[in-house]
């Protein structure tokens, strides 16, 4: 038992070193593709390949996005969420109120 904590304390230790190093990978990647559209080398894939091998739970952290996507994703929560918030309520409608003079 003490051995299966020591392993799982390990593994979780390379998990996150794959990711990290997933993630300066994709940041190479950013850097040299800026204006351009994202396009792998063959080195890329390469290590991709050989981090997801070594720690396959990494997978999650290989999704490349634009920064103006995921303020889009926002924007579209935030009126998603807002719409939601304003909607007509269920129940007995308003009366209105009459005034004879």
């Amino acid at each position: 038992m003490v051995w299966s904590v020591l392993v799982s304390l390990f593994r979780s230790r390379v998990s996150l070193e794959a990711e990290i190093l997933i993630l300066r990978q994709q940041l190479n990647i950013q850097r040299r593709h800026q204006p351009r559209r994202l396009a792998f080398t063959a080195m890329d894939r390469l290590i991709f390949v050989g981090l997801y091998r070594w720690a396959p739970n990494t997978i999650k952290a290989l999704t490349i996005v634009q920064p103006d996507t995921v303020i889009r994703w926002h924007r579209a929560g935030f009126r998603m969420y807002w719409r939601w918030k304003a909607r007509p309520r269920c129940g007995r409608p308003a009366v209105l109120l009459e005034f004879v003079g």
